[in-house]
């Protein structure tokens, strides 16, 4: 009987040496994807984010969030047993990635060029924040220094405010969709080569690139965007309104939705008014036009809205609580809140995976592993280690 294929990256073997978030982001997308990943840690604490608050029964939500779909080992990289090990890993690996500070992994003996002698066909992935070349290189950043350095902050948030982080750490997250986008493509082309890639990948470009037209309007009109809220600069009506018991988004793209609109506000003749009758003009007369809106929708509620806009065919959405959000009816029918077995915490909530393959639906997650978990395992399995050399590792304190 053939053994059931875990998603399609089975058999895509990644050795993961990252931290805190944008690394282990990466390779969870990966794992998710049916990937083997296995995890390195420091013995003793472990990654940083097992230690972050909130926790239950010893382990972090954090820790939690972007470490599922993987094998745990805790080796101490800095004695030369442990760099051995790591590098007979990589022997093994199709994948590695780390995001340590750049010159480190050489310091290591874990860098590129060393392990590409080893095993030509390795896919070595570097996160950093500003990358390996440049006058930043030696910088350490985490996101919000990103998101600082990126202009992102500097137009996010209310006018006349202060600079605002994003709600979500986007450049970590960013930055591990970018590393897997670039590791999937370098296994891709060693199909043709037959040989592995480096990739220096840096959240700061990841960031920049995320640019995207507010960058062309900056090269357009040499002026930076102004903090202008949930509100667009160039459509109206775009942005939050309130309705009488919390808010809801109106999005007019296209002229084709302002008649829908202002049908659905009770306001019909506003859709030939030629004071209003094109986006030009609305962008000119952007207050008066959210002031009609917000006198209207403050009549009713957020639910009565959705019905009524939804009636209209008018781009809408109630904003949503965190916790609201992981009741939807919409998310629950797509599978985006499951559930995995810990062995601490019992059947412990989960999302689930972003990316559907029906072929693959049904798969479950495995939970994130507790620290130094597979050690024995994949030092036996997979090296071929026997049990006197583990328990001398472990007797060392290589390993936990």
């Amino acid at each position: 009987m053939a053994v059931p294929r875990k998603g399609p990256l089975d058999g895509l073997r990644v050795l993961d040496l990252t931290r805190v978030l944008v690394g282990p982001y990466a390779t969870m997308l990966l794992g998710d994807l049916g990937a083997e990943v296995i995890k390195i840690e420091r013995p003793g604490d472990g990654d940083e984010t097992r230690h972050v608050e909130p926790t239950r029964d010893g382990e972090s939500h954090y820790f939690i969030a972007v470490n599922r779909n993987k094998r745990g080992m805790a080796v101490d990289m800095k004695k030369p047993a442990g760099r051995e090990i790591l590098v007979d890993l990589a022997r093994h690996c199709d994948v590695l990635v780390e995001n340590f500070r750049p010159g480190v992994a050489g310091r290591l003996g874990l860098d590129h060029e060393t392990l590409q002698a080893i095993n030509p066909r390795l896919v070595y992935c570097s996160i950093s924040a500003f990358g390996q070349t440049g006058p930043y290189a030696s910088r350490s950043a985490f996101d919000i220094a990103i998101q600082a350095m990126s202009g992102v902050m500097s137009m996010t948030g209310e006018p006349g405010g202060p600079p605002t982080r994003m709600g979500l750490p986007m450049a970590d997250l960013c930055g591990g969709l970018f590393a897997v986008i670039g590791i999937l493509s370098a296994v891709h082309d060693r199909e043709r080569t037959g040989k592995g890639q480096f990739i220096d990948f840096a959240m700061l470009d990841g960031m920049v690139g995320m640019l995207m037209y507010m960058a062309t309007r900056v090269f357009m009109t040499g002026e930076d965007s102004p903090k202008i809220g949930t509100a667009h600069l160039g459509i109206v009506p775009y942005g939050a309104y309130p309705a009488s018991d919390g808010y809801l988004v109106i999005a007019n793209i296209g002229e084709v939705f302002w008649p829908k609109i202002c049908a659905a506000i009770g306001r019909p003749e506003l859709a030939a008014d030629q004071r209003y009758d094109t986006n030009r003009k609305r962008v000119a007369r952007r207050e008066e036009v959210d002031a009609m809106l917000k006198e209207a929708l403050a009549e009713r509620t957020v639910a009565e809205w959705d019905a009524i806009l939804e009636r209209h065919d008018v781009p809408h959405a109630p904003i949503l609580e965190v916790s609201e959000v992981l009741g939807n009816e919409q998310v629950l029918a797509r599978g985006l809140v499951t559930e995995f077995e810990h062995a601490r915490l019992g059947r412990f909530p989960a999302i689930g995976r972003a990316i559907r393959f029906p072929a693959y639906d049904g798969l479950p997650l495995e939970p994130p592993p507790l620290l130094g978990e597979d050690d024995e395992a994949v030092l036996r399995d997979l090296l071929g280690y026997d049990a006197e050399r583990i328990a001398a590792l472990r007797r060392d304190g290589v390993i936990v």
